[in-house]
């Protein structure tokens, strides 16, 4: 099978028997072997119903219904399990993706060998209060991932050489990272094309500003598990290392401040006058904890089912299975 188009959707009945008879024009056009995976994530309207009749019409079109809603990256992931085409394409179910972008990312999967193509929306149809943040928001994304080349990490119109997919877990609110998932996987060939924005003719958008919010602390989130998340000792064990030292070296710093004026006849008062003492006591206390931390985290990784899970291209020559 040439391509698997998975679509999340969340109350889109209205949308989805112009979109697929948008999606089946242009396979029948390109002569594409092609499969077609709504995941209806809980939706409240006749989203299934009109899914189950879009199934019946057309063997292409398949489809899975959560009971509720859990949110975009459970239904990619779940999408994605599924899928069995060459090329997985990824696009909302709002029609504001054009199916048109299909046969060129096709393509640049195919032909210029890329392993993911992210799209970019050059052009929106979107009011000021979120194509500002999403700007700022892109930057900052490039900047921690690394992954310079990309303009709109958030687009859903995506095209992923199939085992991508079946190589990264998209979960929680992650899937405005899958290029940042493939690249700690190692598919570092990732592209970038410029696709059409239409304006919304259904509905009413499903995101709102908290999600800029929470993007950010996903995005920490994904630094930190791909920084440290087989070495916490690295991180949390030097953090306490250098903050317990520092107290250490203030607690004595305002002890020999003391005996010095004991020794010289000085004014000196109490050492637990002074707040430098309880300051240095609260770092060393902190880096105690901290380092600690790291060693819980490492219990944690060594006693992990997949501590020793990597992935493996390929292999050549006659070697026993693991």
């Amino acid at each position: 099978m040439d391509i698997s188009v998975v679509v999340p959707l969340y109350n889109e009945a209205e949308s989805l028997p112009e979109l697929q008879a948008w999606i089946s024009r242009v396979m029948a056009e390109n002569g594409f072997s092609y499969e077609v995976i709504y995941v209806n994530d809980g939706s409240t309207d006749e989203s299934w119903a009109v899914i189950e009749g879009l199934a019946r019409e057309n063997d292409a079109v398949k489809g899975i219904c959560f009971r509720r809603n859990y949110g975009k990256s459970p239904a990619l992931n779940t999408g994605f399990a599924r899928a069995q085409g060459d090329v997985v394409i990824t696009m909302d179910a709002d029609l504001q993706d054009s199916p048109d972008e299909i046969p060129e990312l096709y393509r640049m999967i195919v032909e210029d060998g890329y392993d993911l193509v992210s799209g970019w929306k050059q052009k929106r149809y979107d009011p000021l209060s979120k194509t500002l943040p999403t700007k700022l928001f892109n930057a900052t994304a490039r900047r921690v991932s690394g992954i310079h080349n990309l303009h709109d990490f958030n687009c859903g119109l995506k095209a992923y050489r199939r085992k991508v997919v079946k190589h990264i877990e998209v979960y929680g609110d992650m899937h405005r990272y899958i290029p940042y998932l493939a690249k700690n996987a190692g598919f570092n060939k990732i592209g970038e094309k410029v696709v059409k924005h239409q304006a919304r003719k259904y509905g009413k958008t499903k995101f709102g500003l908290d999600r800029f919010v929470n993007g950010y602390l996903d995005l920490a989130t994904l630094w930190f598990t791909n920084k440290f998340g087989i070495k916490p000792m690295h991180f949390f064990g030097l953090l306490g290392s250098l903050m317990f030292m520092l107290g250490f070296v203030a607690v004595v710093i305002v002890g020999v401040a003391k005996l010095y004026a004991m020794h010289s006849g000085g004014h000196y008062t109490l050492v637990t006058n002074s707040p430098y003492f309880y300051i240095a006591l609260t770092m060393m206390i902190l880096g105690t904890q901290l380092f600690l931390t790291g060693f819980i985290g490492e219990l944690v990784v060594r006693n992990s089912l997949r501590r020793n899970d990597y992935e493996i291209e390929e292999e050549v020559g006659d070697m026993p299975k693991q």
